[in-house]
């Protein structure tokens, strides 16, 4: 048995990507693997910015993004079998690494930084270049049977 790794960020896309690979893992037998990141940006930004408050966490944040989508996106049998990974870092650097031994690594083309993808690149760009596994970029709609 494998294992189908998936970037969710929250974004309607990434919960199309996990709606694909949870398909793709019926059919492989494979078990998937959840991933969210998040980062500080260079400068302190919550000590900086006012109305960020002081106990403001973003790991546990992230977390809450990632169990909302997995459950609103799954079945209760499915949901419970995820693998979910919180991990601080770079989403396109993280999902490379988690590439590593993957038998596939499945993103949306577009998540919540549709901005930030303009100036720096996507994350799905840069997976599909970099990953050490097969790569799925899902686009458009999931057509149900």
């Amino acid at each position: 048995m494998g294992r189908i790794v998936v970037g969710v960020d929250g974004s309607e896309s990434s919960l199309k990507a996990l709606r694909w690979a949870a398909r793709q893992a019926k059919v492989t037998g494979d078990r998937i693997e959840t991933i969210i990141s998040w980062q500080y940006p260079a400068t302190s930004w919550a000590s900086m910015t006012p109305g960020v408050p002081a106990e403001f966490d973003p790991e546990k944040l992230a977390r809450t993004i990632l169990d909302e989508a997995v459950d609103k996106t799954l079945d209760a049998e499915a949901a419970a079998a995820v693998d979910r990974q919180v991990i601080t870092g770079h989403p396109a650097q993280v999902l490379v690494d988690r590439s590593e031994g993957a038998t596939l690594l499945v993103v949306g083309d577009r998540g919540h930084s549709d901005f930030t993808a303009a100036l720096i690149g996507s994350v799905s760009l840069h997976v599909s270049q970099h990953a050490k596994s097969p790569v799925v970029v899902v686009r458009g709609e999931i057509v149900e049977d």
